[in-house]
């Protein structure tokens, strides 16, 4: 049996440190910022629908951004919890910030100027019209002359 010496990897939050110490002190499981929502993309011959699952947002959270054949989503959210004693002092006061943004490249097929978007049930729904060129036609019979 032949022993390897390896190299530790370094941290990157504690310079001088193994990376270990990244995952203890800040483990990917927890929650200390907004962590980037999923995306689901659906296509039909109509266009394409993004579902962001974004719960605990409202609509005036979000902005979308189109430039040109770049869409881009993001979000932004701030929150403040704080305790006063009787007196009127602070015991305990909190800040959240959080916030997210995701960006997707669309198709030369994509109507820009059709491009609609609500929010339902924690789920941002965006609509991705394809022009009507674009979309599949039905199969149809040509006659030879």
């Amino acid at each position: 049996m032949t022993l390897v010496k390896r190299q530790a990897t370094p941290s990157r939050l504690f310079p001088g440190f193994p990376a270990v110490f990244d995952e203890l002190f800040y483990p990917e499981w927890s929650n200390t910022s907004f962590n980037t929502p999923a995306v689901n993309i659906h296509e039909d011959n109509n266009g394409f629908t993004l579902e962001v699952a974004a719960p605990g947002l409202t609509k005036e959270n979000f902005k979308l951004e189109l430039n040109h054949r770049s869409l881009k989503i993001s979000a932004s959210r701030e929150s403040q919890a704080e305790e006063q004693d009787e007196k009127g002092r602070y015991t305990r006061r909190e800040f959240n910030y959080a916030a997210f943004s995701r960006s997707f490249t669309l198709p030369e097929t994509i109507d820009t100027a059709q491009i609609s978007a609500a929010y339902e049930n924690g789920v941002l729904l965006v609509k991705l019209p394809k022009r009507t060129e674009a979309r599949t036609q039905a199969p149809r019979i040509v006659e030879i002359n």
